[in-house]
């Protein structure tokens, strides 16, 4: 079999990004459904708009991940079209979260463009589009990975994954729920309990895990590398809670609302921690309002906490820690994926 040209990252983005073209194409041509020419276009451009838009870390993670576990810098031509199919599996359920995400949220705007379901004719039909994302997924491993040893653990994977994340995403709406009754709902607990489950799984452990089940091993005997790699999707989310009031607008490319949102993010958990009674009365008036005053109140009381410094150590021990963790690992390849995720976030600014 010929080696793909997949060496250097610009090589690797444009070979993943033409498999999304040949993916899309086998969709639209499921002898499953009989596609007319208006179900055609739609979900042609359905996927244009939802799959496509992101960074795809997470789908070029798997083929990363693969290429340092075989120890080669070039995979085959089949063997990158089945790294990019998994990949694109992850990405194909990020947009399926993203969809339903966006409604629950009532949320405008979504990678820089109106959310799906904001877009003129679409509306709630962008549910259905959900449900028919999470579907393609099943429909794409079960073309290329029937016949593998593997192709059980790999939709089992999968759906575990999804019932983990979905399982998170309730956790935080009814959280937010209940938190507007009662801001002391919102502890650390609480919070690592969400952002293990609704981004940690599905963005840290899975392209990992696919990578793993592609490399014939066994996710049995990988139980520490699914904790580490829940750790580090644990940091990442208290990053970006950081970050979404800490971080430049314009850098970042999001202007952060977490205040305003109520949510139950790392900052607020550690103002609670920190804050004396009458700091705390301060937090439960302002908390959670759309008033910019109100903001700029809750945003001053995070600086007389000093949280800024609280994170820098959260941050640098976290760090500690992971690096440990990972060179107990006995794989030398396992370690060098693990450190390549690690210092893709470390210390990161968007």
């Amino acid at each position: 079999m010929a080696a793909a040209a997949n060496g250097g990252g610009g090589e690797t983005k444009a070979a993943f990004a033409r498999i999304y073209d040949a993916l899309k194409a086998e969709l639209l041509r499921d002898p499953a459904f009989e596609y007319t020419e208006s179900s055609h276009q739609w979900i042609d451009r359905m996927l244009d708009y939802n799959v496509l838009g992101g960074k795809c870390n997470r789908g070029l993670s798997v083929v990363d991940s693969y290429k340092l576990l075989k120890g080669v810098d070039v995979l085959t031509e089949e063997e990158m079209f089945l790294a990019s199919t998994l990949g694109w599996c992850i990405e194909w359920l990020q947009a399926f979260f993203l969809v339903l995400d966006d409604i629950m949220d009532d949320s405008h705007t979504r990678r820089g463009q109106p959310c799906w379901f904001r877009v003129p004719q679409v509306g709630f039909i962008a549910v259905n589009d959900g449900i028919l994302l999470r579907n393609h997924i099943s429909r794409m491993l079960r073309l290329h990975f029937k016949k593998k040893p593997y192709y059980a653990d790999l939709l089992d994977l999968f759906n575990e994954v999804e019932f983990k994340t979905a399982s998170g995403q309730m956790l935080d709406l009814i959280t937010t729920h209940e938190g507007e009754k009662d801001l002391t709902k919102y502890n650390i607990g609480v919070h690592r309990r969400i952002v293990q489950f609704k981004t940690a799984y599905y963005s840290f452990y899975l392209p990992v895990a696919c990578a793993l089940l592609l490399s014939g091993e066994s996710l049995e005997n990988y139980g520490a590398v699914e904790n580490i790699l829940v750790e580090m999707g644990t940091y990442f989310q208290v990053q970006d809670d950081y970050l979404d009031c800490y971080g430049d607008p314009e850098f970042i490319g999001k202007i952060g609302t977490d205040i305003e949102e109520y949510k139950c993010s790392w900052l607020v958990v550690q103002a609670l921690e920190h804050a004396d009674e009458s700091q705390k009365s301060i937090l439960f008036e302002n908390y959670g309002k759309k008033d910019p005053a109100c903001v700029a109140k809750v945003k001053d009381l995070y600086k007389e906490l000093n949280l800024e410094a609280v994170f820098h150590e959260y941050e640098s021990e976290s760090y500690k820690k992971l690096i440990a963790d990972i060179e107990a690992q006995p794989s030398v390849p396992v370690q060098k994926v693990l450190k390549s995720f690690l210092h893709k976030i470390y210390m990161r600014q968007k």
